[in-house]
């Protein structure tokens, strides 16, 4: 049963779908008010967030993959009703916005834009999933959480919800981050060299959630690590070199659209 966080006339609303939602839409206007600052805001760069919107939609739930290679499950249903993955689609949008970008003929930095619009909308978009989704291992510490009966049972793939046992709060960690990474990003905006802001975010994000998920109660892929670790693994000294590459580059003073 889909969560429902409410109703609308016949309608009804779910739970995950509409933090996703309101997330998206706090990131299309974060956007917008950086584009329009930075003196960007034209038809090349509305199509850079369209195609980046596209990447990351598709592979978001192409990373459902791998649960129709590790269950057997149907690929049909697993693309269709299974889970989405934040760090493929974060990886989609990305890829998204570079070939859109080549493909406009738009040669000026977007992280800029991109970053803390992706990191508000992380966090809003985050609250749905910590109402709805596994909320993680068992902890001892003293900000644990108890799940009743009733709530526990609406819960998928989650066991340890159903003992009483005190949980780490892994999303509400999640939102946390993205919060206070938010909060940093605007107020450093413009002091960066171009195209830092977001490949930081997604450094610091990749070694937050490489971290995290060994409280979230993810599934082992390989070698005692989660499929999001093993991805982390490969990825996050490509973009350590991306970064340290960037960090050498002057800082754009003034774009003109």
């Amino acid at each position: 049963m889909v969560p429902t966080l409410f109703r609308f006339g016949g309608w009804s609303v779910p739970t995950h779908e509409f933090f996703i939602g309101l997330g998206l839409v706090a990131a299309l206007i974060v956007f917008y008010i950086r584009a329009r600052a930075r003196n960007q805001l034209d038809d090349r760069v509305r199509w850079v967030a369209v195609g980046a919107l596209i990447g990351g939609g598709v592979f978001a739930r192409a990373a459902a993959i791998w649960q129709f290679t590790l269950t057997g499950s149907s690929f049909v249903d697993v693309w269709l009703y299974g889970g989405r993955s934040v760090l493929g689609g974060l990886a989609g949008a990305y890829a998204g916005a570079v070939v859109t970008k080549r493909i406009v003929g738009y040669r000026h930095s977007t992280g800029e834009l991109f970053a803390p619009a992706v990191a508000l909308g992380m966090a809003i978009g985050r609250i749905g999933c910590f109402l709805t989704e596994q909320i993680g291992t068992t902890t001892r510490m003293p900000w644990g959480i108890t799940l009743s009966p009733e709530l526990a049972a609406t819960v998928p793939n989650c066991p340890q919800c159903m003992v009483g046992a005190p949980l780490h709060p892994s999303f509400l960690y999640e939102i946390l981050f993205h919060a206070a990474a938010f909060g940093l990003l605007w107020a450093t905006r413009d002091r960066l060299p171009d195209g830092q802001s977001f490949k930081l975010y997604l450094l610091g994000y990749g070694i937050f959630r490489l971290l995290v998920e060994f409280v979230r109660g993810n599934p082992e892929l390989a070698f005692g690590l989660s499929g999001s670790q093993v991805f982390l693994v490969v990825t996050l000294p490509l973009l350590a070199w991306a970064v340290a590459r960037g960090a050498r580059r002057p800082r754009l003073e003034e774009v003109t659209a």
